[in-house]
């Protein structure tokens, strides 16, 4: 053998051996990168808000798809640590108040904050270290995000904090954090109504009477409509079924909900 093949040879041995990247780190990797591509096309934008808007995360939600990460990214959130108090008012899930008009003046003031958590993983949730003299919960309103598109009160992080500035009285503001995505337009669409409604009671009391007037009206709607469908239709009334758009997943998801609330 030459003295060439020899060396060759010697090369090939002493390779150091090929390092196989497992599946879980490799999706870690591609997250990262993502995230730090995003991060870097991301342009931050000057504060639109003559309040602050902030979050907690608890990064139990993947981060590619969290919406109050997106906003973050773009200079429209503030990220809060845990212990730092937010005297505004704040949407979570522990909460003891429903969002009315009247907390109007405190978002002026103060501005408005959301806990950015899992609802699978509450118990695990340090919601005494996220401290505020305001928590609220959101009535009841149908999400549009792609994730949970139709289904009820599991909105994005994006959606509570619009839902909670139109509802106190900022719904120009809540348009601009919708229109930062290209869904956000049809959380307006399908609330259309009862952000509304929710916007003209005086206080929590009748935020509340008006959730419980649209599920009952919600529920006799739909009895109706299986009452009138137990006749043929007309050729004109399929006709219109089939223009129409049918979002099963609201009406199931609000017939759950009545049923939990024992509305009969």
């Amino acid at each position: 053998m030459s003295s060439r093949g020899k060396k060759n040879k010697k090369k090939i041995l002493t390779r150091r051996p090929r390092h196989v990247v497992g599946k879980e780190e490799k999706y870690r990797q591609e997250r990262d990168k993502s995230d730090k591509e995003d991060e870097e096309s991301a342009d931050e934008e000057d504060w639109p808000l003559s309040f602050p808007v902030a979050m907690w995360d608890l990064e139990q939600c993947d981060p590619k798809k969290c919406s109050g990460r997106k906003l973050a990214r773009h200079g429209l959130v503030k990220m809060l640590r845990l212990g730092v108090r937010f005297s505004g008012l704040v949407l979570t899930p522990v909460g003891q108040k429903c969002v009315s008009p009247a907390d109007h003046d405190i978002v002026r003031d103060y501005g408005c904050a959301v806990v950015d958590c899992s609802w699978a993983r509450l118990d695990d949730t340090p919601f005494g270290r996220m401290r505020t003299p305001n928590p609220r919960l959101l009535p009841f309103l149908v999400a549009a995000n792609p994730i949970n598109y139709g289904k009820p009160c599991q909105l994005s992080c994006v959606e509570a904090i619009a839902a909670a500035l139109t509802i106190t009285g900022f719904p120009e503001e809540g348009k601009f954090y919708l229109s930062k995505f290209s869904w956000g337009h049809s959380f307006l669409e399908l609330n259309d109504e009862l952000l509304k409604k929710y916007a003209l009671c005086a206080n929590a009391v009748e935020v509340i009477a008006a959730q419980e007037q649209f599920l009952v009206d919600a529920k006799q709607e739909r009895i109706d409509r299986l009452a009138v469908s137990d006749f043929p239709p007309t050729d004109s009334e399929s006709e219109e079924e089939k223009e129409e758009p049918v979002l099963t997943n609201t009406a199931s998801e609000v017939e759950e909900r009545l049923t939990d609330l024992n509305i009969t």
